[in-house]
């Protein structure tokens, strides 16, 4: 195993389960993995999810763990120096460098998202302050004029507020690996799953809430053989963990060398699915709460709201019904999105991050200053042009590119990458069973699997 020996890395287990956990943990749990479930069978896609994220994603981020893990390296040189052979060097290379485009426009888009979050946590502590104080006529339309501007959509409050997530973002990973990256994502983790826990007893509460339960606990497995749903399962469940990027490689890379590579990337898979499934357990009985008080929940079409529709009309409805004790769950829950945006954000910065330090020799608050002001201009320019932008970024990256990474990234662990030395980032011999099983499945199996979601994705 190559590992230069000023490389920073994790300081223990625990603090790579939380990062890892972190960077997979984001709004595609919280708010994605809810409608999906809802939309697509309730219990039966929650067990078609559960058993996908161990036959499709785990083995995935098995594969960006063990390149990052050998090369100790950025996504450009890890997957650069896999083999000796010069065309598979270049295309390595390509590849690693799409990696970083890619996760540098995710990162464009996530940092609005985000900064609608930061807003949206801000207007009903402030409209509850107001409330409780005695404030002149005046002052009360200014603050009711300043509420309803945090929560519009503008340029202006998208640009002001993605700034601030993206200094948030900035001045963690500028920190370093160790005093940055981990240190924050072992206080952030915990809080954001305290956050839930306390939101989701409180939602159990309300009436209509066992109507959502129901819903998420029990299956019909009639539904399994429906093609669609299987595949739909099979997306949530790789997306979830932030694979095809190279996030989970750069944090391969700093993983300690004593760690057991397969044992701690199943803790990681299943902490990731833990979490969506208790985001399920939150979001759906509320959403079936809001019905209960009159609230639509479903569109024009007949669809269930999911994404913006949900987080910022359906729910943040139910919150108001809820009178003051509502103002305090909506920050709480906004502030809880704001936790899981962050903790994936930083990852993403890190991939151009490490690749401008390494590659380039910059210092890290350089490579950091550099990469987040190009991202953030890109996110300006989406803000100024949302309507054209937004959506062909989100999709050109999510649904297509990502899947087609992931693909490369198998194919490059399975393929191209020594087997003596992909052994050796495992940490075992031939003897052991997951070392006999999984170097074939990621080459046959893993990439196909992809496929049928890049598939499904231009069928839709």
């Amino acid at each position: 195993m190559t590992t230069a020996p000023t490389r920073p890395l994790f300081s223990s287990r625990l603090g790579f389960i939380m990062a890892a956990t972190g960077s997979a943990v984001g709004l595609g749990n919280i708010w994605g993995f809810p409608t999906q479930t809802a939309e697509n069978g309730g219990a039966a896609f929650v067990l078609a999810y559960c058993v996908l994220a161990f036959l499709l994603a785990y083995p995935a981020l098995m594969a960006e763990l063990v390149i990052g893990r050998h090369r100790r390296a950025n996504i450009v040189t890890a997957l650069g120096g896999l083999n000796p052979n010069a065309t598979l060097r270049l295309i390595g290379c390509a590849a690693g460098l799409y990696g970083v485009a890619i996760a540098s426009l995710i990162l464009a888009f996530y940092s609005l998202v985000g900064g609608w979050m930061i807003a949206h946590t801000l207007q009903p502590g402030i409209e509850l302050i107001a409330s409780t104080v005695n404030i002149s006529a005046d002052l009360s339309t200014s603050v009711e004029a300043g509420t309803t501007w945090l929560t519009t959509q503008t340029p202006w409050r998208d640009i002001i507020f993605c700034s601030l997530f993206m200094t948030l973002t900035v001045g963690i990973v500028a920190a370093g690996v160790g005093r940055g990256i981990e240190r924050w994502s072992t206080r952030l983790m915990p809080t954001l799953i305290t956050l839930m826990i306390v939101l989701m007893i409180y939602v159990w509460s309300l009436e209509g809430a066992g109507e959502g339960l129901r819903l998420l606990l029990v299956p019909d497995v009639s539904r399994l053989a429906n093609p669609a749903l299987l595949v739909s399962a099979m997306g949530q469940a790789f997306f979830s963990l932030s694979l095809g990027v190279g996030t989970m490689l750069i944090y391969g890379s700093y993983i300690n060398p004593d760690a057991s590579l397969p044992t701690t990337g199943a803790m990681v898979t299943a902490i990731d699915m833990a979490i969506a499934l208790l985001a399920g357990l939150l979001i759906i009985p509320a959403i079936f709460a809001a019905q209960h008080l009159g609230i639509v929940i479903y569109d024009e079409a007949g669809v269930l709201r999911s994404g913006p529709g949900l987080i910022f009309q359906t729910l943040p409805a139910l919150f108001k019904t809820m009178g003051t004790i509502g103002q305090v769950v909506a920050s709480g829950f906004f502030a809880l999105l704001t936790i899981a945006a962050l903790t994936s954000s930083i990852s993403m910065l890190e991939v151009p991050v490490a690749y401008l330090e390494e590659n380039h020799h910059l210092s890290r608050h350089r490579a950091v200053a550099i990469a987040s002001l190009s991202i953030l201009s890109f996110s300006v320019v989406i803000a100024i042009y949302f309507n054209v932008l937004f959506d062909a970024v989100v999709n050109f990256t999510t649904e297509y590119s990502q899947p087609l990474l992931g693909i490369v990234l198998c194919v490059f662990a399975g393929w191209v990458m020594r087997r003596d030395h992909l052994l050796d980032a495992l940490g075992g011999s031939d003897s052991r069973l997951f070392n006999k099983i999984w170097p074939w499945y990621v080459r046959f199996i893993c990439p196909l699997l992809i496929a049928a979601i890049f598939i499904q994705n231009l069928r839709t």
